[in-house]
């Protein structure tokens, strides 16, 4: 446990940061799900839709530092594949 002020106001620091992205991870996490629904359903339109959404969370994890650079791109590959198919 924390003794000092300073590694105090650190601890709460990080839970914050903690919850704020355990909660951008989930958004993502269903952003890429609404995309591969989509591709599950036929649903070309709508498919492209959910594609340009999950494409703006990738870069935005990608600059607040949650995810790797290399992630974002995989994902990015991996959901336009499946788009394309369509």
């Amino acid at each position: 446990m924390a003794n000092n002020k300073q590694q105090m106001k650190r601890n709460k620091q990080n839970e914050k940061r903690r919850l704020a992205n355990a909660s951008f991870k989930s958004s993502l996490k269903t952003a890429i799900k609404n995309v591969e629904l989509s591709v599950a359903n036929n649903e070309k339109e709508q498919a492209i839709e959910a594609l340009s959404l999950a494409y703006k969370k990738l870069d935005k994890a990608v600059a607040k530092g949650i995810h790797h650079k290399n992630y974002a791109n995989r994902q990015k590959a991996r959901l336009s594949h499946k788009v394309n198919s369509l």
